[in-house]
């Protein structure tokens, strides 16, 4: 029974992730916030990677994914929000130190962990045991958006920083492989935000 569960367990995350992959693939991993526009042109190259621009389309494929929403919500890390009525993740790019960061927030909705809001920054002062800061340098966040490592040895090697909760992340480490491999839509990266 055990071995039956654990396999119906992998077979949900294999889907998520295929689906995932599939996104990538066809170029509508940032999402189409604009219908009249076919995939192509919404997730194009010309749009600086993890710039505003990108990040408000990152936030809604962030919505479509099932891991992210569902996953996030079900293990409770969408409440660990320090009271504010919503969690945080900012993210740069090490590599562009000029750049201003970009800022995601999440709320749960209809039992969703849903992304609200991609931008600048609007909160400088992040809660470290809610919030989360990532940054990388560009190769690197290429890398974990091709898949060629996830999140645990993005961190371990020192190739993705991190700062918040940790324990709650490693409890998470299934939808953070898909927040990463996200990293992988088009973007042009070089040029800084």
């Amino acid at each position: 029974m055990l071995k039956k569960q654990k396999s119906h367990s992998l077979a949900r995350r294999a889907s998520a992730f295929l689906a995932a992959g599939c996104l990538l693939v066809s170029g509508t991993a940032l999402g189409q916030s604009d219908e009249s526009k076919p995939a192509a042109s919404v997730a194009s190259s010309d749009t600086i990677y993890m710039s505003v621009e990108y990040i408000k389309k990152f936030c809604n494929a962030w919505n479509e994914d099932e891991l992210l929403t569902v996953g996030l919500a079900n293990s409770e890390w969408i409440d660990n929000d320090g009271d504010k009525g919503f969690k945080i993740i900012q993210l740069y790019r090490r590599d562009c130190p000029d750049s201003e960061p970009v800022e995601m927030q999440f709320e749960r909705q209809d039992d969703k962990a849903m992304c609200v809001y991609a931008g600048k920054i609007e909160n400088p002062e992040l809660d470290r045991s809610a919030d989360y800061e990532m940054f990388a340098d560009t190769q690197r966040w290429v890398e974990m958006g091709a898949g060629e490592y996830g999140p645990m040895k993005g961190m371990m090697f020192g190739r993705l920083k991190f700062k918040g909760p940790k324990m709650e992340a490693m409890g998470n480490m299934g939808p953070f492989k898909n927040f990463l491999l996200m990293f992988g839509a088009p973007g042009d990266t070089s040029k800084c935000p």
